[in-house]
C-alpha cells in the first residue's frame, strides 16, 4: 500500500527555515539539504515504518515517529491511509518540548 503524505505547515515552515539558515553561509548547501529532507519525507509513502518510534526513545508512549536527516529529525505519524509530517527540528535543540508543545496548542 501506498501512503499519502500530508505535510503540516509547521514542518514546511521548519524547511524553510532550516534552508534560510544555512544559505547564510552557504546557497548550494541549503537547497542540498532542502532537497535531501523531502526525498526522506517521499520515502515513507512506501515505507512509513522505516523511521524509529519515538516512544522507543522516551517514556511516554506516543504515535510520532522520525526520521534521521544530518542533525535534523523528521517527525510524522501514519494515520491511516496518510502518513502527516508534523515537525522537522534539529537533534540538539530540545525538541520533546517543541513537539509536545505544539501538541498541546492543538488541542
Amino acid at each position: 500500500m501506498k501512503y499519502k503524505i500530508r505535510i503540516n505547515p509547521m514542518a514546511i515552515a521548519d524547511v524553510q527555515q532550516i534552508k534560510a539558515y544555512i544559505a547564510e553561509d552557504n546557497q548550494g548547501a541549503a537547497a542540498k539539504m532542502g532537497t535531501s529532507i523531502y526525498s526522506k519525507i517521499e520515502k515513507l509513502a512506501d515505507f512509513p515504518e522505516i523511521g524509529v518510534s519515538l516512544d522507543t526513545k522516551i517514556n511516554i508512549k506516543t504515535n510520532y515517529r522520525f526520521l534521521v536527516c544530518g542533525v535534523y529529525l523528521i517527525f510524522y505519524k501514519i494515520e491511516g491511509e496518510f502518513v502527516s509530517v508534523y515537525r522537522i527540528l534539529n537533534g540538539v535543540r530540545d525538541y520533546l518540548s517543541i513537539l509536545f508543545s505544539d501538541e498541546l496548542s492543538e488541542d
